[in-house]
C-alpha cells in the first residue's frame, strides 16, 4: 500500500494528541443533549461494559436504525452458524432497538470515537476475527487499527452517492488509501460499485440492497388487537421517521383533511421520539386533539393526532395504516427507508428529498408502487385520494410487491461472498 497521505497523517496525529481531551468535551455536549447514555458513555472511549466470549468473534458495525435493521438477517445467519457477533452502532435509537432485536449470541457496544487511542483499547478487547462495516461508515483509525492486526474487513451493503463521490474525489488520495485497506466491497448497485472502484476499492462486487430481504418489522399480535379495537375502523394515515419541520406539515394536512374526513387518525412516528411533545403542542396549537402513546397508550376516539413517541413499533403502526408517509424527505435529510411499509402492503408517499434511497424509490416510482408530493396541496390531495379509492391502494401494493420480489436475493449473495472468510475461521477452530 502507498504511504499515508498527509491529511490522514494529520488527522491521526492531531486526534492522537487532543483527541481525547476533545472527545470529552463533545461527549460531554452529547450527554447534556439526549445522545449518549450516562451508563455506558465508556463504550465511546473503547472501554468495553461486556466481557468478550471465548471463540471467535465477528464484528458487524451498523451506523444507525436502519443499518442495523438492514443486516439483522446477516447477523442471525452468523450465529446460525456457530460465530458470537459483537455489533457496533452509533446512536441510542439504535441501541435500543438492539436491546430487543439481537438474538442472544449478539452483543451491542457502541462504537468507539475514532480516536487511535480509543481504537486500540477497543480491538485489545474485543480482538475480531472479521469486521463488517456497513453502507458508507468509514473510519480511518478504526481501519488502520484492523488492518494493523490483520483483521480482514469487509464493507457490505456498500453506497457511494453521487455527492458524497463528488466530495471524495476532491480528496482521492485519502479515500483511495482507506479502500485499499478494505478486503471487499460488496456494493448494493453497480453504480456504487463504479463510484467505489473509481475512488480506489480493489475489490468490489455487486450483491445488491440488503434492506430487500429484511423481514417484515415484528408485532405483537395483543397489541395488534387491542390497537385495532382502539381506532375501530377509523381511517388511518400514517407518518413515519418524521423529521423537523415535516411533523407541522403534516399536522396541517390532517386539519384540511379533517373538514372532509371527521373520523380521521394520523398517527406520527417521529425519528426521534423525544420530539413527541413538541409535536403534540404543534397540532394543539391550530385546535387539533393531540396525545402521546407513552401517555394514553392507545388512541382515544376524540384524537386527531395521536404520536407514537416509542422504539421499534412501527410494525405496529403499518399494520393499521391505510396510507403511509416516510418521512426524511420534506427536508433535506435524504429519506428514510420505505421498504417495510412496501412488504407489509401499505400504499407510499414520500417528498422530493430520497438521496439516501435514491435507487430504492425509484424502482418503487417507476412501478407506480409509490408517490412523491412536493407540497401540502399535493400532499393533502394524496392522502385524500388514496384514502377514498381502494382500488388504487391495491395497485399500489401489488406494484410495490412486484419490486420487492425482483430486488431480493442479497443476503444470500452476501453470505456467498463472505463465505472465505468464515470458512477460513472455521479451519483454524477445527
Amino acid at each position: 500500500m502507498a504511504s499515508k497521505p498527509f491529511l490522514l497523517r494529520l488527522y491521526t496525529s492531531t486526534l492522537g494528541v487532543g483527541g481525547p481531551t476533545a472527545a470529552w468535551a463533545l461527549l460531554n455536549w452529547r450527554l447534556r443533549a439526549g445522545k449518549e447514555m450516562a451508563t455506558r458513555i465508556g463504550e465511546r472511549r473503547g472501554k468495553p461494559s461486556r466481557q468478550r466470549p471465548d471463540g471467535f468473534l465477528v464484528w458487524v458495525h451498523a451506523a444507525s436504525v436502519g443499518e442495523l435493521i438492514s443486516v439483522l438477517p446477516l447477523i442471525q445467519q452468523l450465529v446460525d452458524r456457530g460465530f458470537f457477533v459483537l455489533v457496533t452502532s452509533g446512536t441510542i435509537t439504535s441501541a435500543r432497538l438492539a436491546a430487543v432485536r439481537l438474538p442472544p449470541e449478539a452483543v451491542h457496544q457502541f462504537v468507539p470515537l475514532d480516536i487511535p487511542r480509543y481504537a486500540r483499547r477497543f480491538f485489545d478487547h474485543w480482538r475480531p476475527n472479521l469486521a463488517i462495516f456497513t453502507e458508507s461508515e468509514l473510519w480511518p483509525n478504526l481501519f488502520a487499527e484492523a488492518e494493523k492486526r490483520a483483521v480482514p474487513m469487509v464493507i457490505a451493503n456498500a453506497r457511494m452517492s453521487q455527492r458524497s463521490f463528488n466530495r471524495w474525489m476532491k480528496a482521492r488520495p485519502v479515500i483511495r488509501h482507506m479502500l485499499e485497506s478494505i478486503d471487499l466491497c460488496l456494493a448494493q448497485s453497480n453504480t456504487d460499485g463504479r463510484r467505489l472502484a473509481a475512488l480506489g476499492a480493489p475489490r468490489v462486487e455487486t450483491a445488491g440492497n440488503l434492506k430487500f430481504d429484511v423481514p417484515p418489522p415484528p408485532v405483537q399480535q395483543q397489541a395488534l388487537d387491542r390497537l385495532k379495537n382502539a381506532i375501530f375502523g377509523r381511517p388511518v394515515f400514517l407518518a413515519s421517521s418524521t423529521h423537523p419541520g415535516e411533523d407541522e406539515i403534516i399536522v396541517r394536512v390532517h386539519a384540511r383533511l379533517k373538514q372532509r374526513a371527521r373520523n380521521l387518525l394520523t398517527i406520527i412516528v417521529p425519528r426521534h421520539p423525544e420530539r413527541g411533545m413538541d409535536i403534540v403542542e404543534a397540532a394543539q396549537e391550530i385546535g387539533l386533539d393531540a396525545d402521546l402513546r407513552t401517555r394514553i397508550e392507545l388512541p382515544d376516539w376524540n384524537n386527531d393526532i395521536f404520536v407514537a413517541d416509542t422504539i421499534g413499533e412501527l410494525g405496529l403502526f403499518y399494520r393499521i395504516a391505510d396510507v403511509a408517509f416516510v418521512g426524511g424527505s420534506l427536508v433535506e435529510h435524504g429519506g428514510q427507508n420505505p421498504i417495510e411499509p412496501a412488504k407489509l402492503g401499505v400504499p407510499i408517499l414520500h417528498g422530493p428529498y430520497v438521496g439516501n434511497f435514491v435507487d430504492i424509490y425509484r424502482a418503487f416510482d417507476e412501478a407506480q408502487g409509490a408517490l412523491e408530493i412536493t407540497d401540502n396541496e399535493t400532499f393533502s390531495i394524496a392522502v385524500s385520494g388514496l384514502l377514498a379509492d381502494v382500488s388504487t391502494r391495491e395497485m399500489m401494493r401489488r406494484a410495490a410487491f412486484g419490486v420487492l420480489e425482483k430486488s431480493s436475493g442479497a443476503l444470500e449473495r452476501t453470505m456467498a461472498a463472505i463465505e472465505p472468510y468464515l470458512m477460513q475461521m472455521t479451519l483454524t477452530r477445527s
